[in-house]
Formats: C-alpha cells, structure tokens, sequence
C-alpha cells in the first residue's frame, strides 16, 4: 500500500510534467496518478524518462466528465489532488472563451465534487488548486501582488482562472474540504509549448522567423523558472495550512521587448551568428485586447512561513532554456507538428 495516492491533473502539460516528476522520483513511496486530456498542450513524451516507474501510471480522460472522475475516485481510492489541468492561453481564450469556462470551470467544480463525495474523514485529504497571478488583473509600475490582493481578472482566461479559485475556497468554506490554493507568476523552462513566448521566439530566431511583439513591448511579467515552481508546489503540498494561499514568484521582472532582445543576443552566441542578426526580426504588432500592464508577485509570505526560495536566478535559468531547446530541436518539430498527439491519442484510445 503506497502511503498517499495523488492525482495529479495536466500531467502530460508544461508545468505538470515537472511537477508529476518531482513527486514520482522524491516520493517513491507515493502512487502518482498523472491525468491529462492530452489535447495540443499535453505531451507524454515529456515524461519518458519515469515512464517505467513502479510509483507512476498515466490515465486518459477529461476533468470536464464528471461520470469518470467519480469513478476515478472510487477506483483508484484517490487520496489526495493537485489540480493543474486547465486551458492557459490569453490569445486562445480570446478566440474561444466558452472553452475555457468549460475546462477551468465545470472541471475543477468536478474534482472538487468528487473529492466531496468520496472524502469521508476530510483531515486526512488535501486538494491543491493550482492558479496564476492573472487573477489579480493588472499592476502600474510600482506594487505587487499579495495573497489579500482583490481579484481583477481582464481576460477570458484570467476570469475562469478567478471563478475556479472562488469554487476551491467555496468548497472549504461550505464542506470543510481541505483545500490549498497556490498563484504563481509567468513560468519558463524545458518541455514548453512553443505557442508562449519564450520557447515560440527561441523557435522563431533558430529558424530565422519574425518575432512578433505587441505593442511596444513595455509590458512587464515577472518570471519563474518551473522546476522552481515544480518544488514550491511539492512544499506547499507537504507544509502549506489547509485554508491558505501562497503566491509563488520567480522574483525576475522584465519588460517583453528588453527579454526578448536578450534571447535575441544570447542566441545569436550561440548560433554563430553576427550581432544583432536575431534583434532585425523583431516585428510590432498590433496590442492584444486587454493586455495587462504589468505582473509582479510579492511571494514573502511562502518564503518566510514555509522557507522556499527560487534555486535559479534568471541568468541561469534562461541559460539553461535555451540550451535545452536548442539541444531539443526535434520535439520542437514534433510537438508543433502534432505528430505526438495522434500518436498518443491512438495508444491510449481504448483506456
């Protein structure tokens, strides 16, 4: 009998890789269930590497079906949630924000019923509800965001991000369930989707295309790097008080245009390239609908209460990023290609 069994939803995603690893190697004595979807964003071949592991087994299957979370539930005799699945892109909730609604939403309200339904004795649970920074809306050039900053969603994304975090906190008010909640700043790392901007325009300068950049590019995130947020999330889990939030922030704050002309410098060294061959593919466009000014996260409250601090310093994070991209040019291929979706969509079609 493994000590906990963990759900871990959005497994086969960018963030929820690192984390279903984190948990799959340090807690060999935990049984990780990793469920995703596997829609564009979720890719299996993120997690080759513990496949095998006696602790680890994937599920294909939709937190929006609420007949199968309950049985997965029942089944699996899930004991604890960390909830990370959900549609993450500003553009993409712009074009089609029923679908996020409908994912980050009606989703999470079925896990949390779920965990309701089947948690008899509550202290011995916890469902740990993973969120963003864009709840809060948008920051001037000074200030930060606290736990007690009053939510401002402006975009279609942010706003079914802020419903579900109301729903979590709803469910431990109304049915004691015991909940966490954790809103972290723009992530970066290996195993991105290259529709984000780091990985899109690493992409982009490897294979000479423009780099678009709203606006002027004077917007301003605060960036963290995700094995970083992989940890945190494992802390917060173990140590984190039933009932709280923690913000997680990489303490690293750039303006879009003066980020991405370092990418530009960094990658015309390493391409060989003559200075400033990358920067001339530099394009302004038109701004985004709603685009916020600024993000900026004050996450002292995780550092002094639970001890957590970044390991990497953005210098060495983005050195590691790009490394890894340029070290993994074909899953970049595969991945925008969606070879790797209908190959894993027909492997786990019959589950």
């Amino acid at each position: 009998m493994s000590a906990k069994t963990i759900l871990i939803t959005g497994g086969a995603g960018f963030i929820g890789s690192h984390v279903v690893r984190e948990f799959v190697l340090k807690y060999p004595e935990y049984h990780i269930l990793n469920l995703d979807a596997l829609t564009y964003a979720g890719n299996l071949s993120n997690l080759t590497d513990i496949e095998d592991k006696d602790n680890y087994e994937f599920i294909k299957g939709d937190i929006v079906d609420l007949n199968f979370i309950n049985e997965l539930f029942i089944k699996h005799e899930i004991t604890d949630v960390i909830h990370l699945a959900a549609e993450s892109h500003v553009d993409r909730s712009i074009l089609n924000p029923l679908a996020f609604i409908h994912t980050n939403v009606v989703g999470t309200s079925n896990l949390l019923h779920a965990a309701k339904s089947n948690w008899s004795n509550t202290s011995e649970h916890k469902f740990y509800h993973v969120s963003t920074d864009e709840v809060y809306g948008s920051l001037s050039e000074t200030g930060y965001f606290l736990e007690t900053t009053p939510y401002d969603p402006r975009s279609p994304y942010s706003a079914s991000k802020a419903s579900s975090d109301m729903i979590v906190r709803s469910f431990a008010h109304t049915f004691n369930l015991p909940i966490v909640i954790s809103n972290c700043s723009n992530n970066y790392g290996p195993n991105q989707f290259p529709e984000k901007l780091i990985p899109l325009f690493i992409s982009n300068i490897i294979d000479q295309k423009p780099l678009p950049v709203y606006g002027k590019g004077e917007n301003v995130r605060d960036w963290l790097y995700v094995v970083d947020h992989a940890k945190a999330i494992d802390l917060i889990f173990h140590e984190g008080q039933p009932g709280e939030t923690y913000n997680i922030g990489g303490e690293n704050e750039w303006s879009n245009i003066d980020l991405i002309k370092l990418l530009c410098q960094k990658m015309d060294t390493k391409l060989g390239r003559n200075k400033g061959d990358s920067e001339s593919l530099i394009t302004f466009v038109k701004d985004r609908a709603g685009h916020d000014f600024r993000y900026a996260i004050d996450c002292s409250k995780l550092k002094k209460n639970l001890d957590w601090a970044p390991i990497e310093t953005f210098e060495t994070g983005i050195e590691k990023t790009i490394d890894w991209y340029l070290g993994n040019q074909q899953w970049i291929e595969h991945v925008k290609s969606g070879a790797y979706q209908e190959y894993y969509s027909q492997q786990y079609s019959n589950r």
